[in-house]
């Protein structure tokens, strides 16, 4: 089609086998939507479109996506806010008739898997490296790993007595997003081995908690998005041996001192034992 179609808060040009969407920057649009920045979505992902009316004079058109095309909406499993959809295309009442031509055109480019979950992603995830901060850690992705770094202010006892974690993406077996607007809101890695093992976030070394500002939707479901992809993408490429790291296991001297010290205040505070002070102290040190 090669047609431009200017809403509210983006706009979507239209290709011969996808839709590219670009999100405005303006401090009305969502902060997921800027944080996107724009988004290719092909005719082969989607399931069907749909047009209907809006809020104050508005109409909304709308490009459903087939299940499992799209690793953020699959990271998301239903916890967006409607007016933080990437695929809504909120245009005013007038426009509707030129919003409907758009619509049928699009309908006639789905093909004849549209009715069918997608067996693998479509969409591109957002990518990596990316981190953001969390409630009691610091959360990084290089595209291999993720990493956990915990904060000795709002970290429990249980993530500091297992340390700092860092999984590659070959161990997982996918990842739990609970969005930071519900009381629970946390993301969780799923290992391979024992995935059926759950204990509560805030004591489960492979989640990081929400709340108070920590881990916004727009930074933390972007990170979920990226794991998913790079777990279901490993999981289905041939096994190859991993790279022997040479010296991979050595720390900087003065993160081990904070750790050290921080450990300390927790056993000053009657958080660990002396038992678990000394073990845990003489890891660190081992690592030096």
């Amino acid at each position: 089609m090669g047609d431009v179609l200017a809403g509210i808060h983006a706009t979507w040009e239209f290709d011969a086998d996808s839709v590219l969407i670009r999100f405005e920057r303006g401090i009305r649009t969502p902060k997921l939507l800027q944080s996107l920045r724009e988004r290719r979505i092909p005719h082969a992902a989607l399931s069907s479109v749909t047009l209907t009316p809006g809020k104050r004079d508005t109409v909304v058109l709308r490009a459903v996506p087939r299940p499992g095309a799209d690793p953020l909406l699959e990271a998301a499993a239903g916890q967006l806010k409607e007016g933080c959809d990437p695929y809504r295309l909120v245009l005013p009442a007038e426009r509707e008739l030129l919003a409907e031509y758009y619509a049928d055109e699009l309908r006639s480019c789905l093909g004849p898997a549209s009715d069918e979950p997608a067996d693998r992603f479509l969409v591109a995830a957002p990518e990596a490296p990316m981190q953001f901060k969390a409630y009691d850690g610091r959360a990084a992705f290089d595209g291999e790993r993720v990493s956990f770094r915990w904060f000795w202010t709002g970290a429990s006892s249980a993530k500091w007595k297992a340390g700092d974690q860092t999984y590659r993406v070959s161990e997982l077996a996918g990842i739990e997003w609970r969005s930071p607007d519900a009381l629970d809101g946390h993301l969780r890695l799923l290992p391979r081995e024992g995935a059926e093992v759950r204990v509560a976030a805030d004591q489960d070394p492979a989640a990081v908690l929400f709340g108070l500002g920590y881990g916004p939707v727009h930074e933390s479901l972007p990170f979920a998005a990226a794991v998913l992809e790079s777990v279901r993408r490993t999981a289905s490429a041939p096994a190859v041996p991993a790279p022997v790291l040479v010296n991979a296991g050595r720390r900087d001297p003065a993160d081990i001192a904070e750790r050290i010290h921080h450990l300390g205040e927790l056993h000053q505070a009657g958080l660990v034992t002396d038992d678990e002070y000394s073990a845990k102290k003489a890891e660190l040190l081992a690592e030096l």
